[in-house]
């Protein structure tokens, strides 16, 4: 059976995911259950899963009434604060929902026990539900976790196959595009990618999901190795001799005052 993948949009710029078969649904990080609400009813759908990826307010807000209004089981990371009750999973866990597979993964840095789920398989492609540790162009800012966390944390993400759909919880795709091309001005295609984001944000359409090989090529925080986009950094921050760990870190810095 085809299942259906829907970005639910939520507060000024949050995704709320959704899969479903055409009966049952899976929902990822609901900050809020109205617009849930309303899709499943839209789409004559039983939610059978909530699927969380960490403690922030606007990726769990929506579930105390969304279990209620639905009795769907919640799932997330084993060392957060998270609306109980729910079944907690860690690194090498799977989960399966919708008859599909999820393996865990733990990937701090945006917060310490940030998890995030993947399926090798979804009607063919492999599916990635990364919370805020992976935008398209960007990462997420470092809350709880360290560079160096985060950096393998993106290591692990990117070594997933190229045709991995990348479903980020966040709208933030064109400011990170802005900040990409201060970077690497000589990418093309980022240039290329960034046209096409904006026309699709004219339209007021969704630049997500993205493909992990296509952020291979344009982001720089999975390229932070990448001879152009260190180099950038250390003419940026006059230290020529930052290691990968400085680079990612002083990148991340970059951006947070870009």
């Amino acid at each position: 059976m085809a299942h259906t993948l829907h970005p639910i949009p939520a507060f000024s710029d949050n995704y709320i995911w959704a899969l479903h078969n055409g009966a049952q649904a899976l929902v990822v990080d609901p900050g809020e259950a109205q617009g849930v609400l309303a899709y499943l009813r839209e789409h004559g759908l039983t939610l059978s899963a909530i699927l969380i990826t960490h403690h922030h307010a606007d990726h769990t807000g929506g579930v105390a009434e969304l279990r209620a209004a639905t009795g769907a089981a919640v799932y997330g990371p084993v060392a957060e604060p998270m609306p109980e009750p729910l079944t907690r999973l860690d690194e090498g866990d799977t989960l399966t929902v919708l008859g599909l597979p999820f393996g865990v993964m733990h990937v701090p840095g945006h917060t310490a026990g940030h998890i995030a789920y993947h399926c090798t398989d979804v009607d063919g492609t492999p599916l990635l539900f990364c919370g805020d540790t992976l935008f398209s162009g960007g990462c997420g800012r470092l809350f709880e976790g360290t560079p160096a966390q985060m950096l393998d944390s993106l290591d692990r993400l990117a070594a997933l196959p190229a045709h991995t759909r990348v479903c980020c919880t966040h709208e933030y795709t064109l400011s990170n595009l802005r900040f990409a091309r201060a970077v690497e001005p000589d990418n093309q295609a980022l240039a290329a990618y960034a046209s096409q984001c904006e026309s699709l944000r004219q339209r007021n359409l969704p630049t997500l999901p993205s493909s992990m090989g296509l952020e291979l090529t344009i982001n720089p925080f999975l390229r932070s190795r990448h001879p152009d986009v260190a180099g950038a950094v250390k003419r940026h921050t006059g230290q020529p001799g930052l290691d990968d760990t400085g680079v990612f870190a002083a990148l991340r810095e970059w951006k947070n005052v870009f």
